[in-house]
């Protein structure tokens, strides 16, 4: 467990920073580097009384402001990204700008301050067209998009700097990360939050394809342990490598919708008799994956207890008070 340290969490207005900022703010000072683009502040504004708690609107593309965030930091949770496939197709300058400029920008900062390491996002987009399941983390296929490729170019440039000037870096690869505050509206919202808005309004959810693409959907509360185990460990091994963060096992799109209708109908029994509307497939998705955990077991004894249908009942129930 991380005690008593001067974290930094980029992006930590966002779904998976804030909840990171939740968990590692009850035992250390959290330092909050987020631009707002997509963060929101109501994610971290009922910790803004907290003296341990403190929050920079700065953007990870100037290179001054990322080093005024480093400062007398002992760890940097870099996630903030400018996540979505579709997004990245439709802006990919703006995608690279930040997901590889202001990555390496943090780098540097995190080099000259001398922080003790560096725990970044990466993502199971890296294995792009590669068929092989599960996905292991030495095997990846060409990127489908230009967010996967800005997120395997985060790989290269995390490697580089662990072998050219010593910095502590392990990298962790979500799979389709689910939770509470991961946000329902715009047009890039993710399939989870995206369908229960759809149900609780008395919408058909609408499926990219023919709902046969499976997901390996990752409940927030591992991610949060697999990120402290990064921090934590002592294993040599462990350091500059990258993880695949899941839990395990995939489900397809149709049989996701049964799970949420069956969670969501507790509140509202008519939810039970909504059935999805199958739509076009969706340009640069990548159509079945699972991860393989087993990398991330034996070096950083990597547990995650949470299955999709464990992390739906405690969402679910977050997100049903949040749209009534």
């Amino acid at each position: 467990m991380l005690k008593n340290k001067n974290i930094l969490i980029t992006g930590g207005a966002g779904f998976i920073g804030s909840n990171l900022v939740d968990y590692f703010l009850q035992n250390n000072k959290i330092t909050v580097l987020d631009n707002l683009l997509t963060g929101k502040e109501e994610n971290i504004s009922h910790n803004f009384n907290n003296n341990n708690f403190t929050f920079i609107k700065g953007d990870i593309r100037d290179l001054e402001t990322c080093k005024k965030a480093v400062e007398n930091i002992d760890f940097v949770f870099h996630q903030a990204a400018l996540g979505s496939v579709p997004r990245s197709i439709n802006d990919p300058i703006t995608t690279n700008e930040i997901n590889i400029l202001g990555f390496l920008n943090m780098l540097v900062a995190s080099r000259d301050a001398k922080i003790q390491r560096f725990i970044y996002a990466a993502s199971s987009s890296t294995y792009g067209d590669s068929k092989d399941l599960p996905k292991v983390e030495h095997n990846i296929g060409k990127p489908l998009s230009p967010y996967a490729i800005t997120k395997y170019v985060n790989e290269l440039y995390a490697n580089i700097f662990a072998n050219l000037y010593s910095l502590e870096v392990v990298g962790l690869r979500y799979f389709n990360v689910f939770g509470k505050r991961q946000d329902p509206n715009g047009a890039y919202a993710a399939a989870i939050p995206l369908f229960i808005k759809q149900l609780v309004n008395g919408e058909q959810p609408v499926i990219n394809g023919d709902g046969s693409i499976t997901r390996d959907f990752t409940y927030i509360k591992n991610v949060i342990q697999m990120n402290e185990l990064a921090a934590t460990t002592n294993n040599k091994l462990a350091l500059n490598e990258v993880f695949n963060v899941a839990f395990g096992e995939n489900i397809n799109l149709t049989k996701l919708i049964e799970l949420l209708k069956e969670n969501l109908s507790k509140f509202n029994k008519n939810i039970a008799q909504i059935e999805p509307i199958y739509g076009a497939e969706r340009i640069g998705d990548i159509q079945n994956s699972l991860a393989s955990i087993e990398k991330a077991k034996k070096l950083l004894n990597y547990q995650p207890q949470y299955s999709v249908r464990d992390g739906l009942k405690e969402a679910i129930d977050w997100y049903w008070n949040y749209f009534k």
